[in-house]
């Protein structure tokens, strides 16, 4: 397979490059909480549609899957076709996706329509490419930070958000906002998207078939993906546990004060063009120290937290700790995500939906490792181990500079 330098022809209403940038991160902040707010509506879908439990667990389950076949299956043909157009045609089956699944009359329809929504947010990986594309390589980690800002306040304001269009109608009526707010931003991507046309002289088979290669090839990928994965391991062991002990001494948060506490955790997307602009100077390796000790450091705060017998002062100590947990998570995936796009400009879509795929499997071992430690030692134990990930990030720091240029 040979394939040649993009081509980036112009077009009339080309956006400049910030608002190009600012356009990538409220695109991905949008597209990207149709994955998470499933969580939070499970139990209003189930009851209102007469589901099992097992059955409504799979509306997240197959949301995420059809995320994860999206990255490898969807996102490789920005490497392929003209990506505007990929990008444009793969929101307008999400739209379509969350039509269907607000108007789903019965359980098996509503876990297809789910799947292929959960597939079609893969535009997000496709938005990233296109945008390090167009920004000289000395603003690109910036450019990254910013548009992974967006995504990183979209996760975590998802759960919130459909929990108060939930109680303020009902869980349909969060697929119909979600769908009129990408509806939307078709039309401003239709409008100003650049055209971004790569000169790829392969088959579609020949990229998928590419994978191994890539990772097999491109050690940087490989190092950063790994890292990555370990924090996105640490932000879920997190995240799953930490309801579950908000509402016990010394905290005392019903759920709207748990909704809250989630909030307080876009604070950290504020780092992410911080990360971006100190990799673009040169300084990614004290970067990714110190992401890592700010994980392993945060996580002896959370635990710390859950001892102390004022609620405000616990509640204080552990906003820190998750603050700081979120900063160094996103710390990790900006420059994680520079140094994968600074790589083979004819291949930023497969690296990018690879990088994606391999953390978010991170995602999932941090989910279950979560579950185990509250079974056997409740939260100091889970604080142990999402610390542990921190820990093998930063082991990885001192046994290689790989990715840190």
């Amino acid at each position: 397979m040979t394939v040649s330098e993009t081509i980036r022809p112009a077009s009339r209403n080309q956006l400049a490059e910030r608002p190009l940038i600012w356009l990538g991160a409220i695109t991905a902040g949008v597209i990207v909480t149709n994955l998470f707010a499933p969580q939070i509506l499970l139990g209003l879908i189930g009851r209102s549609m007469s589901m099992p439990a097992w059955q409504a667990g799979l509306i997240s389950t197959l949301t995420l899957l059809g995320y994860a076949l999206g990255l490898l299956l969807l996102v490789p043909l920005v490497d392929l076709v003209e990506n505007r157009l990929v990008i444009l045609r793969t929101l307008g089956c999400a739209i379509l996706a969350a039509l269907a699944t607000a108007l789903a009359p019965t359980p098996a329809l509503l876990l297809l329509a789910t799947f292929i929504l959960g597939a079609c947010c893969a535009a997000i990986q496709m938005m990233v490419p296109l945008v390090a594309s167009m920004v000289a390589p000395d603003r690109r980690g910036q450019a990254i930070g910013e548009v992974m800002g967006g995504l990183m306040i979209g996760i975590l304001l998802s759960r919130p958000a459909a929990s108060l269009i939930a109680d303020l109608w009902s869980w349909r009526a969060y697929y119909v906002v979600s769908a009129a707010l990408m509806a939307l931003l078709a039309g401003a991507l239709a409008r100003y998207l650049p055209t971004l046309r790569p000169s790829a002289r392969a088959s579609y088979a020949d990229l998928l078939l590419s994978f191994p290669r890539l990772l097999r090839e491109e050690p940087v990928l490989r190092v950063r993906a790994w890292t990555a994965s370990l924090v996105m391991a640490s932000f879920t062991a997190f995240w799953s546990a930490v309801a579950l002990r908000l509402p016990d001494a010394p905290f005392d948060l019903d759920a709207k004060g748990i909704a809250a506490f989630a909030l307080i955790g876009v604070a950290g997307a504020a780092a992410t063009p911080i990360a971006g602009r100190w990799g673009d100077k040169g300084r990614a390796r004290p970067m990714f120290f110190a992401a890592h000790l700010l994980i392993i450091g945060s996580l002896a705060l959370c635990a710390w937290a859950s001892v102390l017998e004022s609620q405000i002062t616990g509640l204080l100590v552990l906003s820190l700790g998750t603050i700081l947990l979120d900063v160094g998570i996103t710390t990790d995936q900006t420059l994680g995500r520079r140094a994968i796009n600074l790589l083979r400009p004819e291949a930023r879509g497969r690296m990018n939906g690879l990088f994606v795929a391999l953390f978010f499997v991170g995602g999932g071992i941090g989910a279950a490792a979560a579950s185990l430690a509250w079974s056997f030692g409740g939260w100091t134990m889970v604080c142990a181990v999402a610390a542990s990930f921190g820990v093998l990030g930063l082991l990885t720091d001192l046994a290689t500079r790989t990715g840190t240029s």
